[in-house]
């Protein structure tokens, strides 16, 4: 009996030293410049399990994909914005979006690899589909209390501001090295950073709030 509650331990172990080590290299390098014999060096396992627990180097790509939309979608349901006020709720998911973009670079690189193969394997999800209908019935809820309590404009589109929110971060992010020499300053400065923050929040409070609540 115990020998098998090692070699569980073992088995997640292993699968999360190759999970770990598969986002690394798919985030550097995305699914088609990816190797498998280095995810295998990586994570110090065997290129035979990485096949036996996941199946194929396209299997294990879904995985980290999957697990990497389920790791924002989880962390945005902890912040619990029911609980806050419609525009302190908003403002909150917009900071966090910027803040977890900057924190998790992978996340940036992931989805942008899988855009270059037109969504295949988010395709197969359902656990994709699942968290991400929970997410925009999250954002419907605060939208719909803001309108409630006059807060709010009518009619703003839960996925047109998902979209939005998501855009302003990802944009700047991802175009940060052109960007930096287009512009002529450092958008990584720290200085920079919080601007851009607060510039994003202002952005979504006037889209979304009636004039008399800027």
């Amino acid at each position: 009996m115990m020998d098998k509650k090692v070699k569980v331990r073992d088995a997640d172990e292993t699968k999360r030293r190759l999970l770990q080590a598969a986002k690394a290299e798919f985030a550097k390098n995305g699914l088609g410049g990816a190797r498998v014999d280095e995810i295998s060096d990586r994570a110090q396992a065997n290129k035979r399990m990485l096949y036996h627990y996941f199946g194929s180097k396209d299997d294990l790509f879904q995985t980290v994909l999957e697990q990497a939309y389920l790791d924002i979608r989880n962390a945005e349901q902890r912040l619990q914005l029911d609980s806050l006020e419609p525009r302190q709720a908003l403002e909150t998911l917009v900071r966090f979006t910027w803040t977890y973009y900057i924190k998790n670079p992978e996340f940036i690189t992931l989805v942008n690899s899988e855009n270059l193969h037109r969504a295949r394997h988010l395709k197969k999800s359902e656990a994709i589909k699942v968290v991400s209908r929970r997410f925009v019935n999250m954002v419907a809820k605060i939208l719909e209390r803001g309108e409630e309590s006059g807060v709010f404009r009518p009619g703003v589109d839960p996925v047109q501001l998902n979209i939005t929110i998501a855009a302003i971060g990802y944009y700047y992010l991802t175009n940060r090295f052109t960007g930096s020499i287009v512009f002529e300053r450092d958008l990584m400065d720290p200085a920079a950073l919080e601007q851009r923050l607060q510039f994003n929040i202002e952005t979504i409070i006037r889209l979304v709030c009636r004039p008399e609540h800027f």
